[in-house]
């Protein structure tokens, strides 16, 4: 007979999803067979994607905390193995990659490598299934063409080309609301020059001009690390655009361009922060200057009843008091681990082919959305473009700092709160 502790310990996982998962003991005890390894390349010090890597880090933890308290996988435990890598150069994502084959790892698990096909490549031969978070459509395309070769591994999250593709969509849908009124239908782009960004900015690009609504009136080239966002702002100022798209993607400086656009704004325009303000240190850094940005992921942690639950669970274990929990990796890092505690479930952990057959074919709903790798990419759809069901795809999230909280104003379906005019629009 299960006492109530145990009930609600049950309770807890059903509301994150866990009980369905077929990996989960039938008694409460911690698991003590031969641990099954997962090898994590994960930026200790850096430039930049140190937060985000801690973030996945720390929801895989959390994840493996649970599991193997439930018994683990068939009795083994799951443990976490970390490397350290550089993800500015090849070399560095190439040498820490090899350290996980040298390990004889049964899993790899990687927030994102900015230059992923060495790393890719550095794995070809060793066939435990690795997942990733790069958010890369030449990474995608590059294991689409080479399938025999690259079967093992799985993207969580669809490409980043969908940042261009969504942001005018989501801004059509706001003014139609009546939300939202634009000061005039021009865009103004800044752009970091790095390959995930560009390929951002010309996806956004085409489909302004596609799309017809809003035109882009001019393109701004900016360098990492940027010293000065004075020269950018003055240059906004004079094209007077009424949507700003800021493409770039490191917390610190987006706080930076933030405190600067609130201390001398462009009255009216709509400001989007792409993806950057995800991470956990951008409210500290920015403060009371973050209320009314907007930023959007296409990979997010949901706020709906199994995403709220994952959020308390990692709040507790992991955010001290005043700081700010990441709504992006932490996520990310708890669905890589119960996606392959699952497909273990069925298949042997040491058998890397019947791994791989059977992640291929199974589909599961995390915290981030709807996972399912039966596609050329072995990525998740994006929702609402690639699928036009929720449960079936990875939703594209649009936030905006509320109250000095991340609230998610985007897709309907699942938004928080309803859009805001910040304090330069009033």
């Amino acid at each position: 007979m299960q006492n109530r502790s145990d009930n609600a310990r049950r309770q807890a996982l059903k509301a994150l999803g866990l009980a369905s998962a077929g990996v989960m003991a039938p008694t409460w005890v911690a698991a003590q067979g031969k641990p099954i390894v997962v090898g994590l390349p994960i930026a200790q010090s850096g430039p930049a994607g140190v937060a985000d890597h801690a973030d996945y880090l720390n929801g895989a933890k959390l994840a493996t905390k649970q599991i193997n308290a439930a018994g683990g996988v068939k009795g083994r435990p799951i443990e976490l193995k970390v490397f350290d890598i550089d993800i500015m150069t090849p070399e560095g994502t190439q040498a820490a990659f090899r350290k996980m084959v040298d390990a004889k790892v049964q899993a790899i698990a990687s927030p994102f490598c900015i230059i992923p096909i060495p790393a890719m490549e550095a794995v070809a031969n060793y066939k435990a299934p690795y997942f990733n978070g790069n958010t890369s459509v030449a990474g995608m395309e590059h294991r689409k063409k080479n399938d025999k070769k690259f079967a093992h591994i799985f993207h969580l999250d669809p490409p980043e080309t969908f940042y261009g593709a969504g942001f005018p969509i989501f801004l059509e849908q706001l003014q139609a609301s009546g939300a939202w009124k634009p000061a005039n239908n021009k865009v103004y782009i800044v752009t970091e020059q790095l390959a995930y960004t560009q390929v951002i900015t010309k996806s956004a690009e085409e489909n302004f001009k596609k799309r017809g609504k809003y035109e882009v009136a001019k393109v701004t080239q900016i360098q990492f690390p940027v010293q000065d966002w004075g020269p950018v702002l003055q240059d906004i100022k004079k094209t007077g655009a009424g949507i700003l798209m800021i493409n770039h993607w490191v917390a610190a400086e987006l706080a930076a361009f933030s405190k600067a656009f609130a201390a001398n704004p462009l009255p009216g325009a709509l400001v989007y922060l792409q993806y950057g303000p995800s991470q956990p240190e951008y409210l500290g850094l920015a403060g009371a200057a973050a209320e009314g940005f907007i930023w959007g992921t296409v990979y997010g942690a949901y706020a709906d009843k199994q995403g709220q639950a994952f959020r308390s669970a990692y709040q507790a274990e992991f955010v001290k008091p005043g700081q700010t929990m990441g709504m992006v990796y932490t996520g990310g890092g708890y669905d890589t681990i119960q996606l392959l505690a699952k497909a273990w479930a069925s298949a042997d952990p040491d058998q890397f082919t019947a791994v791989t057959d059977t992640l291929r074919k199974m589909s599961y709903r995390g915290v981030n959305g709807f996972y399912r790798f039966d596609n050329p990419y072995q990525a998740p759809l994006h929702y609402p473009l690639e699928t036009p069901k929720l449960e079936e795809g990875i939703a594209h999230l649009f936030f905006q700092v509320q109250g000095g909280q991340h609230r998610i104003i985007s897709p309907d379906v699942l938004k928080e709160v309803a859009f805001k005019a910040p304090p330069w629009m009033k």
